[in-house]
């Protein structure tokens, strides 16, 4: 009874919008922490009905057993990570995305990490949010980012040969690594083929800015996309 005051307390006494860890330690500011989470949104999605993407969805995400979500695709790593029995608390989820390799060589994760440790805790506080247990904290609306073009309906509904994207793909795998490690590189390596498809026909209308990949996406049909799309996003990695 007196752990549930002293709870209570503590919930009355924080900022409006930070919330704790179970040991009263401040997390941070979970709406700037909504700000800070659209560097992720290119891969993670969290919110009702959240999918999975090029990573899984962080709905239930505090108290969950790393690597654990059921069809998900991991890496090598992170299926280590499952049977060494790693799960996601604020102190192991504050160590992974100040810097993903340090806590798990080999994670297929290309994010080079939030080193300003506020940054980090207001993510979280913002994650927070999307966990029921430990603090019962209620569900909130997801972040919705839009997409930087729009495609026609036709375009997205084009289903792509993943045979012939094989085939097209050697030349992106001259910089892009089969294995899913960025070097310097963004990884494109189990994509989600609607934000692949989206990503090149950015470049194609020159909306994202990198000359190469402009002149690079300009040379492809909407077919070709389509179909170097339904390769990444079925790869097989290497190692």
């Amino acid at each position: 009874m007196r752990s549930f005051f002293a709870a209570l307390a503590l919930a009355l006494a924080l900022p409006a919008g930070a919330f704790a860890d179970s040991d009263g330690e401040l997390l941070g500011d979970a709406e700037r922490g909504a700000d800070v989470f659209r560097k992720c949104t290119g891969c993670h999605k969290v919110g009702p009905d959240a999918p999975n993407r090029a990573g899984p969805h962080l709905n239930e995400i505090f108290g969950r057993k790393a690597g654990s979500i059921e069809g998900f695709k991991y890496s090598k790593s992170m299926q280590r990570a499952f049977g060494d029995g790693l799960v996601w608390d604020a102190e192991t989820l504050d160590a992974y995305i100040e810097n993903p390799r340090a806590l798990i060589s080999g994670t297929r994760m290309s994010f080079r990490g939030l080193k300003d440790p506020q940054d980090r805790h207001d993510v979280l506080a913002y994650l927070r949010q999307f966990t029921a247990s430990p603090q019962n904290i209620p569900e909130a609306a997801p972040t919705a980012n839009a997409h930087e073009v729009v495609l026609s309906p036709e375009i997205l509904a084009i289903v792509g040969d993943a045979e012939y994207g094989e085939y097209l793909a050697a030349e992106c795998l001259t910089c892009h690594k089969r294995s899913g490690s960025d070097d310097g590189i963004p990884s494109i390596v189990n994509w989600y083929e609607e934000d692949f498809v989206v990503a090149m026909h950015a470049y194609k209308r020159k909306v994202r800015p990198h000359p190469v990949m402009q002149m690079m996406a300009s040379r492809l049909s909407d077919e070709e996309i389509a179909a170097l799309a339904a390769y990444f996003a079925k790869i097989e990695q290497d190692g």
